[in-house]
């Protein structure tokens, strides 16, 4: 119910159509490049979403394999506390481990928005962006994946749903909504990343310091991005798609806290 509504509002949501005279390259990864720099030119006039090309469906596919399936690999080190972890309760184990697994949730998210919103942009330079984040964000992926492992605790069951949702408010977002639209997404979205990030460095017991520290990473990394976008031209997102976007947040973070 949550997509469909976004999906009217956004249908809604009117921006002036960019223009280009050559036709564009991608960078968000190698895997992307090929089937990008073939799509053409979108037409003048209102946006449509239409269906994805092959190549667009296999990429899509292939990036939610990877996310889902694959070993996630960082290329940052694992951030490290000042002062070793304390020995944890049961219960406060439990705790730690729910949290980490809705932050997971958060980076399979982070993957799917970004690829589908890669998908959708005809920009190279904003693509190389985005691919930037997403680097990032699969360091996140890693980090708390290995922190689960760490607490004996496994990701959320739900993992392919939160994926499918993520992606298709993404790829929705650029098709519809264009670039700055996108990049909107991108701004709020980080936005109440850090917020709900903040509130688990509240919730973690005091002696897990290395989950601290690698919430607290994750942080200042979803500020940058928030920044990037806002560099990049992204222009505010209406008040209801806001809301929604709590709400569908405020869904998953329950879920996934058990499930």
């Amino acid at each position: 119910m949550v997509l469909l509504i976004f999906l009217i509002s956004i249908n809604d949501f009117h921006v002036i159509p960019q223009n280009s005279d050559q036709e564009h390259t991608a960078s968000p990864s190698q895997d992307l490049l090929p089937a990008l720099r073939q799509r053409k030119r979108p037409e003048a006039g209102r946006r449509k979403l239409t269906a994805m090309n092959s190549d667009a469906l296999i990429l899509a596919a292939d990036s939610a394999l990877r996310t889902l399936l694959a070993e996630p690999r960082a290329s940052r080190p694992t951030p490290t506390p000042a002062t070793p972890s304390a020995t944890l309760s049961e219960d406060e184990r439990r705790e730690a481990a729910a949290l980490m697994r809705v932050n997971h949730v958060g980076e399979v998210c982070a993957q799917a928005l970004y690829t589908g919103q890669m998908l959708a942009s005809r920009d190279p330079a904003l693509q190389a962006k985005l691919a930037e984040a997403s680097r990032e964000e699969t360091d996140h992926l890693a980090w708390t994946l290995e922190r689960l492992r760490d607490l004996n605790d496994r990701p959320s069951l739900l993992n392919p749903l939160w994926y499918a949702g993520a992606f298709a408010i993404g790829y929705t977002a650029g098709k519809l909504g264009g670039d700055r639209l996108s990049l909107g997404f991108v701004v709020e979205t980080e936005n109440q990343v850090e917020a709900h990030l903040n509130s688990h460095m509240d919730r973690l017991p005091a002696g897990d310091t290395v989950s601290r520290a690698i919430v607290a990473q994750m942080k200042d990394d979803e500020v940058q991005h928030a920044r990037m976008a806002e560099r990049a031209g992204a222009v505010p997102l209406p008040g209801p798609i806001k809301g929604l976007m709590k709400v569908a947040a405020k869904v998953m973070t329950t879920v996934a806290h058990r499930i």
